[in-house]
């Protein structure tokens, strides 16, 4: 029983150090730091959701801090027995992912999730793209030109599912290893969280499943690691969450222009962010 989980370990850790290569020189990447440049430079998207980030300020600053209270010793004891008196580099590292892990659960459970399909849509309507968001929420226009989201026309997505949370847990001990572990960790659930930010995209696109599966197949672990470093970063690992929505946001607005071809043009070169096209209120 034991043999085959390993070797399917094995070749999984196989697939996602192969992917690094194509990780760095898609260009795909860099899209979780545009969105961070991209929000400070849109005020109304960060005001839009104020309530959440101070929600999610709380929560994160509860549970990091009460996991390094309570497991970080524990844990620097058991890593001690690999790393030696560097224990305590992989415990923080894997107190840090398990904080991550907590605190999106909660997050995810009460109040991020609908913030995150609300920021996604008003920046595809910001580049232009009216007509896509409109498969999946209500846009009113004012006399003077100004564009409002309405209500969402579907349920906010569910971007945590249980085999996520089996995966991520699994993979924690991977933290153990010096250097090479965090670095197989990071790559393997990238891979796997990047398609969890362009969720809302799909459902907008009404992407079937096989769509999904194959828009996901050219870009494994092309978005989903830096988002992954920006949200394990203590505190402010939260609000890394919803500008790599906005980062996601643009990426499929520009995916949209580009005809699907971002990454066949100049893979890997800097990207501009286009103005806005619409004036929207959220």
């Amino acid at each position: 029983m034991a043999q085959p989980l390993i070797n399917a370990a094995r070749e999984e850790l196989t697939e996602v150090a192969s992917l690094s290569q194509d990780a760095v020189f898609s260009g795909a990447w860099a899209y979780p730091l545009l969105g961070i440049s991209y929000t400070v430079s849109h005020p109304s998207l960060y005001k839009s959701v104020g309530p959440v980030l101070t929600k999610a300020l709380i929560t994160s600053v509860g549970i990091t801090g009460a996991m390094f209270f309570f497991t970080y010793l524990p844990q620097v004891a058991i890593c001690a027995i690999l790393t030696g008196p560097l224990a305590f580099i992989p415990a923080a590292l894997m107190v840090l992912a398990e904080s991550y892990f907590l605190v999106t659960l909660v997050s995810r459970s009460f109040f991020l999730n609908e913030a995150q399909d609300k920021i996604f849509d008003a920046v595809l309507l910001q580049q232009g793209n009216m007509q896509l968001v409109e498969n999946g929420r209500e846009v009113q226009s004012s006399s003077s030109g100004v564009k409002k989201l309405g209500k969402s026309l579907s349920k906010p997505l569910n971007r945590f599912t249980p085999e996520g949370i089996v995966r991520y847990i699994v993979s924690l001990p991977l933290n153990s290893i010096p250097i090479v572990g965090t670095g197989l960790f990071l790559l393997y659930n990238g891979k796997k969280l990047g398609p969890t930010f362009h969720g809302r995209y799909f459902q907008l696109k009404r992407f079937s499943t096989q769509q999904k599966a194959e828009f996901v197949e050219k870009r494994k672990a092309q978005f989903g690691v830096t988002a992954l470093v920006l949200n394990l970063i203590p505190i402010a690992g939260f609000a890394f969450s919803l500008t790599s929505t906005v980062g996601a946001a643009l990426w499929a607005g520009k995916l949209e222009k580009s005809g699907d071809k971002v990454e066949e043009r100049q893979a890997g070169s800097p990207v501009k962010i286009d103005p806005d096209q619409a004036k929207v209120e959220l």
